[in-house]
């Protein structure tokens, strides 16, 4: 079972990006769930989601406390909330910001594999807002072949409707700019 934990603020799409992962999971023919764990929040306070992929059907209905991904999509985040919590050694985090992998992994002092892209950059360049979910979910594949690519085209294109064109331009330009280092 692969376990992942999104970190985000509330109405930048952490909980839409869990779904849409377990979604796209679904369609390849693989057991998902995606949830939500949040009080009181409100839009732009830090929110967390989890989405659990397996070949088998998953039992669990509990938090994830040690990913085998954490992704991030808001960068602020990473001074904020210790992200890479729980991390297995072997684990990923990819996030988005505009700084270098290096910079990005030193900063955060950790040890683990890292992905990096602008996200919100190109979010505000292909869908003109900083919303990242969708940037975030082709950083995403790329660092992990988690899913195919095209495998959350119908997903994104039953979520978004008219501007589900955008949201995949803003996916496939992410999954081209992602940098993965060990």
């Amino acid at each position: 079972m692969i376990e992942i934990r999104f970190h985000g603020r509330g109405g930048q799409g952490a909980v839409t990006s869990a779904e849409l992962l377990a979604l796209a999971a679904i369609g390849e023919g693989k057991y998902a769930q995606a949830f939500p764990s949040f009080g009181p929040e409100r839009r732009g306070a830090p929110v967390v989601a989890f989405c659990r992929i397996d070949d088998e059907r998953i039992r669990i209905r509990a938090n994830v406390y040690e990913p085998d991904i954490v992704v991030v999509l808001d960068s602020s985040l990473l001074k904020i909330v210790n992200v890479a919590a729980g991390l297995k050694p072997n684990g990923i985090l990819v996030t988005t910001s505009p700084d270098s992998p290096e910079k990005v992994k030193e900063d955060l002092k950790i040890k683990h594999r890292i992905a990096v892209v602008d996200a919100t950059r190109i979010a505000r360049e292909v869908l003109g807002v900083p919303i990242t979910n969708t940037t975030m979910l082709g950083s995403l594949v790329r660092a992990s072949g988690l899913v195919k690519r095209e495998s959350f085209i119908s997903p994104l294109k039953e979520r978004f409707g008219r501007i589900a064109e955008k949201n995949i331009s803003a996916f496939e330009r992410a999954y081209q700019d992602t940098i993965l280092i060990q």
